[in-house]
């Protein structure tokens, strides 16, 4: 086990609400869930706000809505998120060249490895945090110990915008009086479990002994789980993570019982996948359909091609060619497209080519022009998710409220704004349209306004949600790696 602080873990601040409300002014300090808001629909994150009703992560959303039928309820908006995350991991990876991401908004590092291992880590950690409010206007907690387990606890400790660093030779006083559940792979049911044999504090775990937790638990879980009671965890900072798959899929509101309709989605799912495949430079070999049932029953269906590949053509027949294979005449509530066998390289052969000119002769396909067949509807027919971006010929740049019986309400407002007015409009209204994403941060001499809005906000997202090299964030990323980063309050257990 390590000697000194090394490992850094950092963990966004309810990222996703937490982004919603820096690009709301309305929203700011009030209760936010961001999820899928279908009658099937469940909680991606929620505010601190909203958590004080009981509402959490994973929770139906129904039930979130019971619990605080006054909060905000937005479609997530995945593009804008990953593009902020982006920015958080390049000031990752100007500490260390180690940089484990764990999702958008956690991460560890090896400071070690990138020569940050100082007496001091505290500065580390909170210059970190001050130069993430510098870049993006959010909060992040971070922990500081000689693990990644105890890292993450005390990052998780140090919640919300805090730092807490372990100090060496503090490990195991820190830990003793914690619930088991504090510990990773202690789930509900071994907590239970270690509960009804008496065993509820980490300190009673060692007292307890190995032997007792591999009876218990059996021999790799109870060997691991008295390790990490006693503090002990070995396991590197990995930097780079092999994808092993992309996939996509929808969960209908409503079952689907067309098979025509089944069909038309599995070729637009497998048509967003092949975005995906080709958004990360990668092809694939083995074409996955996943089917869920009206019964809940789900169903997996596979077919290996003769090499990789991330041809629209091919990977739309060979997914068409799979649900022949799939009974769903009692109704579909989920569907799915995946690919798998990654290669960074594609496979030009005979059936690709074939497929292709199958493709060319019922018209081109641009997979980077051409939107899903739900965001492509007639007019009358547009969607507007609810925290989705417009853009109003007349009032400006505004987020959608919400929207039925043919109208659609929009708050008027921008990152840098009072929080705006409110209008309604009819959903075919030809003046409002679909917006890219403002940036939560403005700096410099971008505080110049045409129609309401810093004109400078206007130039910075492109469609998927990606911040450009004229957006607020500095040209170069803080290096300094010392100061008090705002006076962060540092805890030495």
């Amino acid at each position: 086990m390590r000697t000194a602080p090394t490992i850094l873990h950092l963990d966004m601040d309810a990222f996703f609400a937490s982004v919603e409300q820096a690009s709301k002014p309305s929203l700011r300090g009030k209760a936010v869930v961001v999820g899928g808001l279908g009658p099937r629909g469940v909680v991606a994150t929620a505010s601190y706000e909203a958590r004080v009703f009981g509402v959490h992560s994973a929770m139906p959303m129904g039930q979130a809505r019971r619990l605080a039928p006054n909060a905000a309820y937005l479609v997530p908006r995945f593009g804008f998120y990953k593009a902020i995350s982006e920015r958080v991991m390049e000031l990752l990876r100007a500490l260390s060249p180690l940089v484990e991401p764990l999702s958008l908004d956690e991460a560890f590092v090896d400071l070690e490895a990138g020569g940050a291992a100082w007496d001091e880590p505290s500065l580390v950690g909170a210059q970190l945090r001050a130069d993430i409010r510098a870049v993006t206007g959010l909060t992040g907690s971070v922990g500081l110990a000689a693990s990644k387990m105890l890292a993450k606890i005390a990052s998780e400790q140090a919640k919300p915008d805090g730092l807490v660093v372990i100090e060496p030779g503090s490990e195991r006083a820190m830990l003793g009086p914690m619930s088991v559940r504090t510990l990773p792979g202690v789930g509900p049911a071994t907590g239970d479990h270690l509960r009804r044999a008496g065993i509820t504090t980490i300190e009673e775990i060692v007292e307890a002994g190995e032997d007792e937790m591999v009876r218990l638990l059996g021999k790799s879980h109870g060997h691991g789980l008295y390790a990490m009671a006693l503090a002990r965890d070995d396991r590197p900072v990995v930097a780079e993570r092999e994808t092993k798959s992309v996939s996509v899929e929808d969960t209908y509101d409503v079952d689907i019982h067309d098979r025509v309709r089944v069909g038309l989605e599995v070729q637009r799912l497998a048509d967003r996948c092949v975005r995906r495949l080709r958004g990360a430079g990668l092809s694939g070999r083995t074409i996955v359909l996943k089917v869920r049932r009206y019964d809940f029953s789900t169903l997996t269906r596979s077919e290996t091609l003769r090499g990789p590949t991330d041809d629209p053509g091919v990977i739309r027949e060979a997914a068409a060619r799979l649900l022949d294979s799939v009974d769903t005449t009692g109704g579909v509530r989920l569907l799915g497209v995946g690919v798998s066998g990654l290669a960074d390289y594609t496979q030009e052969d005979l059936f690709a080519q074939a497929a292709g000119e199958r493709a060319e002769a019922d018209g081109p396909v641009e997979m980077d022009a051409v939107a899903p067949a739900e965001e492509q509807p007639a007019l009358a027919e547009r969607r507007w998710p609810a925290g989705h971006d417009v853009r109003h010929a007349v009032f400006g740049h505004g987020w959608v409220q919400g929207s039925g019986l043919g109208r659609v309400t929009v708050r008027f407002e921008t990152p840098g704004s009072e929080p705006g007015r409110v209008r309604t409009f009819r959903v075919d209204d030809p003046d409002l349209e679909p917006a890219d994403p403002l940036p939560l941060v403005l700096t410099g001499p971008e505080a110049s306004v045409r129609d309401g809005a810093p004109a400078a906000l206007r130039e910075v997202a492109d469609g998927a949600g990606r911040l450009q090299a004229v957006s607020s964030v500095p040209a170069s990323l803080p290096k300094s790696r010392s100061g008090n980063g705002g006076g962060a309050a540092t805890s030495r257990p």
